[in-house]
């Protein structure tokens, strides 16, 4: 690669100087620099083929030139092929300019017309819009116009090779995602990182000359796709590669299909990955991917939810479809494909067992797709410090590996830059990919590494019915009346109703007492219908009512009932006399209630005794097997709950906790280095006292 290709990226930017003396805002340079940015690739490459070209046919028949030219498929200019004139020599006459440059965009063919936005059209007709960015820069003066498209002009990209315009092209849309708020979840992966990705994946790979298909399903401009693939041909020389690639965003679009006419076999599709399925022939090889994280599907959820494909196992929060497109790409790699994704830290842990991030997490780890999980320093990718994480799918582990998987923990295997970009201030050197490669190789515990069955991070959730008791381990429970059902079992009620006369609170927040308990007439001045009177005075009033700490008392024409709260249980109180009737709730309700032929609307106020139920759950050690798995929950029980309970539901769960698995407790000072510092301390503090006495 030649060593010059990032002078050009100053160049590039000097370009926004006219810009910023136009009055444009620094927010909306890409929409002005993107299309010249095209134009400029798109041109360097025609010239490059030409010249490639020309050392094996003569432009002295200049017809059959242009046809050999035109049958390789990469796209046409007429000045540039015909009449061998390049941008830089329209912009020579500055009189002829407007004329020249206009007729130097219409020669293009007219695929690459619609990708640069040349002329105008519908929407759907252009991807990047030349033809207008062109036409509001003339609005700022002539000068401007023509002054930029001389600077980019000067920008020469003939000598160098895709690989290498690939790297440019990265450097520049990274400082345009860092200036526009229009790039909200998109990560663009710096070069160290695409070197990690492919040193993965060369690492697992043949050197043969078996075909080779590489998939980005979320490719942007085609950096992580093209960046691949290129480095897999750099270390395999013979063998042979397709590359596959689909964006939504219009521009980075046109950016990638248009780097894509120039490679050999590469194929760029327009449309939404989630909702516009393409090469749903294919199964591949590879795929890479750095889908955006922290963005929602709310605008295509109908669609989502309605797909037929049978990638998606479930769904995940409406906030963040990370996995949405992690199950994209499982479902489209091939019975022995590899594939590393760049995920945010949400999707090891985020959603409970049995929500959709847990169950598709589980779904990777049931079918055994996850071979690696690698933790990445922050500061690493240009728009985000963040913690960041490559998943390393693989459908054709070796047998050592099956039902294994191993973490890496790689936060601390960088080099700070001397200079930040953006937000990266750190790039991992050759030396520390080295190391992680070496440790995936290996798949043995290190110092930064931890091989496990995959099993341990499984979980169960338990659910169970927790029965509260007194002091006494009295549960109210045993105060339900028993009775029979239709079947002739027994069956206890679930609650004693009781007859009250009045209802009494008063501590010394409130004053409360009721003693009507079917309201039929009310303050009808405040009040316009019953209804009214029941939502604004009564339900507030039973809001206020706490049997526990309220001072609460139910008056009935044979006892009083109230909770002790020290006890912890309920009290009956007849004739003096107390009875302990265990642990349970008071629960006063109302239900108002309309008119029948027979009676009058009213208000009904109810007081029932009740069991003290409390559901609960449980995290506990999952094992495969059914029988130890249900002898781990058992076991767990009896140590730890000492309440009388019933299960409810088991929901066994995935997730993956870096910071436990790597955590290192701190180590504590012994007690005689603690007493040796003191006693220094002291030392010191006498010496000083006693230069400040003299």
């Amino acid at each position: 690669m030649s060593t010059n290709i990032l002078q050009y990226e100053s160049d590039v930017w000097r370009t926004a100087d006219l810009l910023i003396g136009a009055g444009i805002k620094q927010s909306d340079f890409p929409k002005f620099m993107m299309p010249f940015f095209a134009l400029i690739m798109v041109e360097s490459r025609l010239i490059r083929h030409a010249q490639e070209l020309e050392e094996e046919i003569s432009r002295d028949d200049i017809d059959d030139f242009v046809e050999e030219f035109q049958e390789v498929g990469l796209g046409y200019n007429d000045y540039v092929i015909r009449e061998n004139k390049t941008l830089k020599d329209i912009c020579k006459n500055d009189k002829t300019f407007d004329v020249d440059f206009d007729a130097y965009l219409r020669a293009f063919d007219p695929e690459t017309k619609s990708l640069l936005g040349v002329e105008k059209g519908t929407e759907e007709e252009k991807f990047l819009d030349i033809s207008g960015v062109s036409g509001l820069l003339k609005k700022k003066g002539r000068d401007i116009f023509f002054g930029t498209v001389k600077a980019w002009s000067e920008v020469n990209l003939v000598p160098f090779d895709n690989s290498e315009i690939t790297t440019l092209e990265e450097h520049i849309k990274r400082k345009w995602a860092d200036i526009s708020a229009e790039t909200a979840g998109e990560q663009y992966t710096p070069d160290d990182i695409i070197s990690l990705i492919s040193e993965i994946i060369t690492s697992k790979i043949e050197d043969s000359n078996k075909f080779l298909t590489v998939y980005d399903p979320t490719c942007g401009g085609g950096n992580l796709l093209f960046g691949v693939e290129d480095k897999i041909k750099e270390k395999f020389k013979n063998r042979l590669t397709a590359s596959y690639g689909q964006e939504w965003s219009d521009s980075l679009y046109a950016l990638a299909k248009i780097e894509s006419r120039f490679r050999i076999d590469s194929h760029i599709e327009y449309g939404n990955t989630l909702t516009e399925r393409k090469f749903d022939d294919k199964g591949f090889d590879v795929i890479v991917a750095n889908p955006p994280y922290g963005v929602d599907w709310k605008g295509y959820q109908k669609d989502i939810k309605n797909d037929q494909t049978e990638r998606f196992f479930d769904l995940p929060s409406i906030s963040d479809g990370q996995f949405l497109f992690t199950q994209h790409i499982i479902s489209y790699l091939n019975d022995k494909g590899l594939s590393v994704v760049v995920h945010n830290g949400s999707t090891l842990f985020s959603g409970d067992a049995g929500s959709g991030e847990s169950n598709i997490r589980k779904h990777f780890f049931d079918n055994d797709y996850v071979e690696a999980i690698i933790q990445m320093p922050t500061d690493e990718f240009f728009n985000t410090g963040i913690y960041t994480y490559l998943w390393i799918f693989n459908k054709n582990k070796t047998v050592e590996r099956k039902d294994k998987l191993i973490l890496i923990n790689a936060s601390q295997l960088y080099k700070p830059l001397k200079k930040s970009k953006g937000k990266k201030r750190k790039e991992m050197v050759y030396e520390n990919r080295l190391e992680i490669v070496k440790t995936l190789a290996d798949f043995k515990d290190n110092d930064f590494s931890r091989v496990y069955d995959k099993w341990h991070f499984y979980y169960n959730k338990q659910s169970i019915t927790l029965t509260n008791i007194d002091e006494n381990g009295k549960t109210f429970e045993t105060q339900l009346p028993v009775k029979k059902n239709k079947e002739g079992e027994e069956k206890r009620d679930k609650s004693v109703k009781l007859n009250p006369l009045k209802i009494t609170q008063l501590d010394n927040e409130s004053e409360i007492e009721i003693t009507d308990f079917e309201i039929f007439d009310f303050d009808q001045d405040r009040f316009a219908i019953l209804k009214q009177y029941f939502e604004k005075e009564i339900k507030p009033m039973l809001s206020e009512l706490d049997y526990k700490e309220g001072n609460l008392k139910v008056y009935t024409e044979e006892a009083l009932y109230f909770f002790d709260q020290d006890k912890e249980t309920l009290i009956k109180e007849s004739n003096g006399k107390q009875e302990e009737l265990g642990c349970g709730k008071i629960v006063v309700k109302a239900v108002y209630k309309k008119a029948t032929k027979s009676k009058k609307e009213n208000i009904a106020i109810t007081v029932e005794l009740t069991p003290d139920y409390q559901k609960d759950y449980e995290i506990i050690p999952f094992s495969p097997i059914l029988e130890e798995n249900e002898d781990l929950i058992a076991d767990f029980m009896a140590k730890y709950i000492t309440k009388p309970f019933e299960y409810i539901e088991s929901i066994v769960g995935v997730e993956i906790n870096f910071n436990k698995e790597f955590y290192k407790p701190e180590q504590l000072r012994s007690v005689g280095e603690i007493s040796s510092n003191l006693n220094d301390l002291e030392r010191e503090l006498k010496e000083l006292e006693g230069e400040l006495a003299l």
